[in-house]
C-alpha cells in the first residue's frame, strides 16, 4: 500500500483512480478561483502530524507538504495549501517523523519540497534520516529516505 500524506488536489498523478494509493488531506473542498477548478477530495480527511494509521502499515509514503509562509490567496494556495509562519518547522518536522512511523521497514519515502520560500536544506535538517538520493533542479526538489530494516 502507499500513503499520500498530504495529496492536496493530487496534481502529479498520472492515474488518480488506483487501488493501491490512499489519499490524505486536512480538508475536502472543491471551488474555482481565479478561473481554475480546485478539487480536493481525499480518500481521508486527516492531519498529517498525527496520522490515523498504525506504525508501518504503508510500503510507499509521499509526504509533500505545503511549503509557502505568504501564499494569500493564490492558486497555489487553493491547490496546495500554505504553513503557519510560526510553527512551520515544528509540523514539517512532525509531519515527517509520522510518515516515517507509518511506513514499513525497507520501505521508501519521497518528499517533496518547492524552495520558493523555505530553502530545501533548511528543511532536511529538521529530519533526522538522510535522503539516499534525490533530484535537485530548479526550485522542485524530489527527495527519497529508505527506512532500513535489521542488517
Amino acid at each position: 500500500m502507499i500513503l499520500d500524506a498530504c495529496c492536496g488536489s493530487q496534481m502529479f498523478y498520472f492515474d488518480k483512480s488506483r487501488d493501491d494509493v490512499v489519499t490524505m488531506d486536512i480538508r475536502k473542498e472543491k471551488f474555482e478561483i481565479h478561473g481554475k477548478k480546485v478539487d480536493v477530495n481525499p480518500d481521508i480527511v486527516g492531519d498529517f502530524r498525527d496520522m490515523p494509521f498504525d506504525d508501518e502499515t504503508f510500503h510507499h509514503v509521499i509526504f509533500d507538504p505545503p511549503h509557502l509562509k505568504s501564499p494569500g490567496n493564490s492558486i497555489m494556495r487553493a491547490q496546495y495549501g500554505g504553513l503557519d509562519k510560526n510553527t512551520w518547522q515544528d509540523d514539517i518536522a512532525q509531519g515527517f517523523s509520522e510518515c516515517w512511523r507509518v511506513l514499513k521497514q525497507n520501505g521508501t519515502l519521497v518528499f517533496k519540497w518547492s524552495d520558493h520560500d523555505i530553502s530545501v536544506n533548511n528543511v532536511l535538517k529538521l529530519f533526522n534520516e538522510t535522503p539516499i538520493y534525490g533530484h535537485r533542479r530548479g526550485k522542485t526538489v524530489w527527495t527519497v529516505f529508505v527506512k532500513q530494516g535489521e542488517r
